[in-house]
């Protein structure tokens, strides 16, 4: 297995197009936890309503992600691609507008859903695009990770200057993106149906797919609830919404990071291995997190990002490795209703902070990184990658 960082000749013109386009979409869903703090500024959201919000940009996405995955696998639908990140850039740039709590639910909702069309056919044609093993997908994956670095880094300058009503300007990324790659998506499609053509599928091992499943499940919780609640914490920790903005992009800049260095690592020593040591090392990282005062926070949450985001793309090589046959379902699984599984769990946790603090709430969060331990004790490697 290869360390380097060397895509696959056949992938060097349309996979940083991929990448770019991971990351304007996702964008979009690091806007949401981004939205938070000034949505409790300004409307006086408490923290279940806060989780509401996050939880709107991640049921409908959690329905509906794995079924785009089951249709993208009977039939490509390439046109999901640039559609579903203009879906997800209209929706937050309607959020800001909405008077009422339920249309801005509605609006993050509909954002949630252009994520949702976006994620199974995206990941289909760069895995198809990409060959075999996790290297490619391991960029196409850090694109997504980098998109939600950017989600607060752009979202707070336009907030802090403009408020709410100046949620509209956050469309303009996905508006040129959807463009561009509506343009080129016919090459990129072309050389996705000869990569498809050349592939030989094995037998699709679902046992090990629902194990990886628990495993996505376990970080979802953990990294949803972290994007909510974590700009909250360090606000009232250090002081100022200023120091939980940064807190968020240390979060997901160190997570982007994290994500690269996991396809060097799993190179090394096998993804599965990489997997099991991430998550050992974010259960004392997350726990950190409610108990380290001072700034002295910004350290484990760097080493809670990194351990989290480690295996992000080595979910997604698995899966579709798993299931060799389904590269949308699985891809529609791994990116989706697994990983949405954590916005839906997000009330629970707003619940428990409501009722015991934000501290025990956050602190509770150290449990799910042990849950995805001891299911990725049950993984193993695929014969082939």
């Amino acid at each position: 297995m290869t360390t380097t960082l060397t895509l696959p000749r056949t992938a060097r013109w349309p996979m940083p197009l991929m990448v770019i386009g991971h990351a304007v979409d996702d964008l979009y869903q690091g806007a949401v936890p981004a939205l938070v703090p000034f949505l409790v500024a300004e409307r006086h959201y408490g923290y279940l309503a806060a989780a509401g919000v996050t939880v709107a940009a991640t049921l409908l996405s959690s329905v509906v992600q794995p079924l785009f995955g089951v249709l993208t696998d009977r039939r490509p639908m390439p046109w999901l691609v640039p559609l579903g990140m203009t879906v997800a850039g209209a929706g937050i740039g309607l959020s800001g507008l909405a008077g009422s709590y339920l249309l801005t639910w509605l609006a993050i909702a509909l954002s949630g859903l252009g994520v949702a069309a976006y994620h199974p056919e995206s990941a289909r044609i760069a895995r198809r695009v990409a060959g075999p093993g996790h290297v490619g997908m391991s960029w196409f994956s850090l694109g997504g990770n980098v998109g939600f670095a950017l989600g607060p880094i752009i979202v707070t300058p336009v907030l802090q200057a403009g408020g709410l009503g100046a949620t509209p300007y956050l469309v303009v990324p996905a508006l040129a993106a959807g463009l561009v790659i509506a343009f080129l998506m016919r090459r990129m499609t072309d050389l996705s149906s000869a990569a498809k053509r050349r592939a030989q599928a094995g037998r699709d091992d679902w046992r090990q797919f629902g194990w990886l499943t628990v495993v996505v499940v376990g970080r979802s919780v953990a990294a949803f609830s972290l994007n909510t609640f974590l700009a909250i914490w360090v606000a009232q920790r250090v002081g100022g919404t200023l120091a939980g903005e940064v807190a968020l992009v240390v979060l997901f800049g160190v997570g982007a990071l994290g994500t690269l260095l996991g396809g060097v690592l799993a190179g090394r020593w096998g993804r599965v291995k990489t997997v099991r040591v991430a998550y050992a090392a974010a259960l004392p990282a997350v726990a950190g997190i409610a108990l380290v005062p001072g700034f002295g926070v910004f350290v484990l949450v760097a080493l809670a990002a990194l351990a989290l985001y480690l295996p992000f793309s080595l979910h997604v090589t698995l899966g579709q490795d798993y299931l060799p046959n389904r590269l949308g379902t699985a891809s529609g699984v791994t990116l989706g209703l697994a990983v949405s599984v954590g916005g839906i769990a997000a009330p629970a946790v707003g619940g428990l902070a409501n009722a015991a603090g934000l501290q025990w709430a956050l602190l509770a969060l150290a449990v799910l990184p042990a849950m995805s331990y001891l299911a990725a004790r049950r993984l193993r490697e695929p014969r082939a990658e």
